[in-house]
């Protein structure tokens, strides 16, 4: 048994199934940590807007943390933004430089919703193999023009940036001139996909600070996770775990591999180590 106060769940090949959805087992654990005073939250790279109803408005869950960590809402107030950072639109641009010099599919998060160019969205086949993954960004995203023109709109900063690669090999590349030519946080859920939010923003930073306005400690936290976007997360907290389905580097500074997201891993995890 751990002294586990907060709990943060990534959603993607973690606690959703492979038809991104949450089973009746997963449902109960999740209300049985809750109704022993466990803050159970979603920690997630979707925008705000991208989580779905059910998690949204799931009994007891208050706080959801959205876009790699640049915005922590409190959802029992409205959805009032506790926190947020940024990306600002002149490194969003230099990103997209790079972005569109490849066959993709461009996203931009703004206030909590996704945007994404029309004929990009229409040719989903071409960037997500996966049908789930076709339908979530089918249903969700903002179709717009031109996500440049789009950002020439706001004065404010991104939530984040990202572009799903048609080929794998195109995304290595532009990894790793991101890497080299910005500090910026890159990363990416998918083994196809790239995601860039501002220095220093990811899931891990966030459920820190979440935990430090609630009052709880390193130590306190667990958090479930399997791609890239959630290496930062099991690394920061108390007691990290990685999903059997998850990226191998992942699962490698996991405190504890569970089973995959198709055999209710989280679920599982939650019962082993916080309700038993």
């Amino acid at each position: 048994m751990r002294t586990i106060k907060m709990i943060g769940l990534d959603l993607d090949g973690t606690l959703l199934n492979r038809e991104k959805k949450l089973t009746t087992y997963s449902k109960e654990i999740l209300k049985e940590a809750i109704c022993q005073g466990m803050i159970v939250l979603v920690a997630t790279g979707r925008p705000l807007l991208g989580v779905p109803d059910f998690m949204r408005e799931f009994p007891g869950m208050r706080y959801i943390l959205t876009a790699n960590g640049a915005r922590i809402y409190d959802r029992e107030d409205g959805n009032r933004l506790l926190y947020e950072n940024l990306l600002s639109r002149e490194d969003a641009c230099t990103v997209l430089d790079v972005f569109e010099e490849y066959d993709t599919l461009k996203d931009v998060y703004y206030d909590g919703v996704g945007y994404a160019n029309r004929l990009e969205v229409e040719h989903l086949e071409r960037y997500y193999e996966d049908p789930a993954m076709r339908e979530y960004i089918w249903r969700t995203r903002k179709r717009v023009e031109n996500v440049r023109d789009k950002m020439k709109e706001y004065s404010f900063g991104l939530d984040k940036i990202q572009a799903v690669f048609a080929k794998r090999s195109e995304r290595e590349e532009a990894m790793r001139r991101l890497k080299e030519k910005t500090d910026l946080a890159v990363t990416g859920a998918l083994a196809n996909s790239i995601e860039v939010n501002a220095r220093g923003v990811n899931k891990g930073n966030g459920l820190l600070m979440l935990g430090k306005i609630l009052g709880i400690e390193k130590e306190e936290i667990m958090a479930c996770g399997d791609g890239l976007n959630d290496l930062a997360m099991l690394r920061a907290v108390g007691f990290g775990v990685a999903m059997a389905n998850g990226n191998e580097e992942v699962k490698k500074y996991a405190d504890y591999v569970t089973g995959s997201n198709d055999e209710d891993g989280v679920a599982k995890a939650i019962e082993k180590f916080v309700l038993r």
